[in-house]
């Protein structure tokens, strides 16, 4: 069971991490929005590295979303921000939704 798409009220647009280039980090193009329901408040989290950072956005999608670590994100309020970690919810066999949760910068 995916979330309910009412749950998601908000629009994200995602540009995906590709490496880094001879002048910085490269991104794919953006794609089209993203249905959300995201929360911009500050909460102490680990990056992929394992290291205690502090997030300013917090981002729940519809499971599958495509959004690597160091991403790009621009949120409703117009905020660009950066993926710090991506966490897939799944709960097979149980009557709870899946998601994908990414906290951003």
């Amino acid at each position: 069971m995916k979330v309910p798409r009412s749950f998601l009220p908000h629009r994200v647009t995602v540009e995906r991490y590709r490496g880094e280039g001879p002048i910085g980090s490269v991104y794919w193009p953006p794609g089209d929005p993203v249905a959300a329901l995201v929360s911009e408040t500050v909460r102490t989290v680990r990056d992929r590295t394992g290291a205690e950072v502090t997030s300013t956005a917090q981002i729940i999608t519809a499971p599958g979303l495509d959004c690597p670590a160091q991403s790009r994100i621009t949120l409703p309020s117009g905020r660009i921000t950066t993926a710090l970690h991506v966490a897939s919810h799944t709960a097979p066999g149980l009557p709870v939704p899946q998601s994908t949760e990414v906290m951003c910068e």
